[in-house]
């Protein structure tokens, strides 16, 4: 009995917040974190990556038929505690041409976010997505910079235009894990390489063309935005930035935070600490806590680290962040407990300990349940 009632206060407290009482979301004063805006009650993001289903199809493939699994999904993440679930939309999934937006996608949407409305959570919806290859049109590689900017453009005036009026949107995230040329790519080389079959990192252009690479990356951030903001003033405004967007020898993504923060709301960071170098994951993340804005870690899972440890850096690391969103894909943890691979097992432990960290990371005491 004792069980059944944590879950169920962990269940209505999760999110501070039920599907009636949202409120719209806003950088706090002294900008190192958000707040509800009307209450000014803290708001601590504390969610799932709902970016596909078990066996790996993305939301768009099967949110016609499968209605009712979305559904259960979402109440299961509210039931976990999660107050906020980013999810992923497909570029060529929402546009048929350059101008031309796919009115079904966009109705789907719109029922998707009642559908977080309904449930009490906030989305974070990151866009522009060419996860995979084949779906990707030909006339959308074959668009120079500037034109396949205003393609992306008008995919966010069409999403800001359809949920500009809900409050339950937390943040619209401009691409997932976005690069600025070094140098010159191949011709309609635009997606960088594949992780598990899917292309997450993926180029804003093909040429630096002798230009300061964190000054395409502004520049291509003051365009969206600017395509978002003429429908939507009020809602948050990211990019979801790899770790090694850092200004540091090597590897980097030309997104440097100081440099590219001013157009955006918050910076939203990618980390999954090592096991082997255990204070990488923090050094990093402090490099992100450097431009005045708030800091989410915008994806995080026991990837290269075992729950033991990951528990212990998201502990660490309020000093620097706001918020953390693992993933989500589609099992409870009953249905895992029952599962035989290590992926499940990895998972299993990644929602316990999600479960478990909930109520400290948002704040629940017995003193909120009276």
């Amino acid at each position: 009995m004792r069980l059944f009632v944590t879950l169920f206060l962990v269940f209505l407290l999760g999110s501070g917040v039920t599907g009636a009482e949202l409120e719209l979301i806003r950088v706090s004063d002294d900008g190192k974190g958000f707040v509800l805006a009307e209450s000014n009650r803290p708001f601590i993001a504390w969610g799932f990556n709902y970016d596909h289903a078990p066996e790996g199809t993305l939301i768009e493939d099967y949110w016609d038929n499968q209605w009712d699994d979305v559904e259960k999904a979402f109440r299961e993440m509210k039931r976990l505690g999660a107050n906020v679930v980013r999810i992923h939309l497909q570029f060529a999934k929402f546009m048929t041409s350059p101008e031309e937006v796919n009115s079904h996608s966009l109705g789907q949407l719109k029922r998707l976010v009642r559908l977080a409305e309904e449930t009490g959570i906030y989305l974070d919806i990151t866009g522009l997505g060419c996860y995979l290859k084949k779906d990707v049109p030909e006339w959308y590689d074959e668009l120079d910079e500037q034109g396949r900017w205003q393609a992306q453009a008008r995919f966010w005036e069409a999403i800001a235009e359809a949920c500009a009026s809900s409050p339950a949107i937390f943040c619209y995230d401009l691409m997932n894990e976005p690069a600025s040329p070094a140098g010159k790519r191949n011709e309609k080389d635009w997606l960088g390489p594949p992780f598990a079959g899917m292309h997450f990192v993926q180029m804003i252009a093909l040429d630096q063309n002798g230009r300061d690479r964190s000054e395409i990356a502004r520049e291509w951030i003051r365009t969206l935005v600017s395509a978002i903001r003429k429908h939507d003033q009020k809602h948050l405004i990211t990019v979801g930035l790899v770790p090694w967007s850092l200004d540091r020898p090597g590897l980097t993504s030309g997104f440097v935070p100081e440099k590219i923060a001013e157009h955006l709301d918050f910076i939203a960071v990618h980390i999954y600490p090592e096991a082997d170098q255990p204070d990488d994951a923090m050094e990093t993340l402090k490099g992100f806590a450097v431009a005045g804005k708030p800091v989410i870690i915008e994806e995080i899972f026991p990837l290269k680290c075992g729950p033991e440890q990951l528990e212990t850096f998201i502990l660490e690391s309020r000093k620097y962040s706001s918020g953390w969103i693992g993933f989500y894909w589609g099992k409870s943890p009953e249905d895992l407990r029952n599962g035989k691979t290590l992926g499940e097992m990895v998972t299993l432990a990644w929602l316990e300990m999600f479960q478990k960290l909930t109520p400290e990371i948002l704040g629940i005491t017995s003193s909120n349940t009276n």
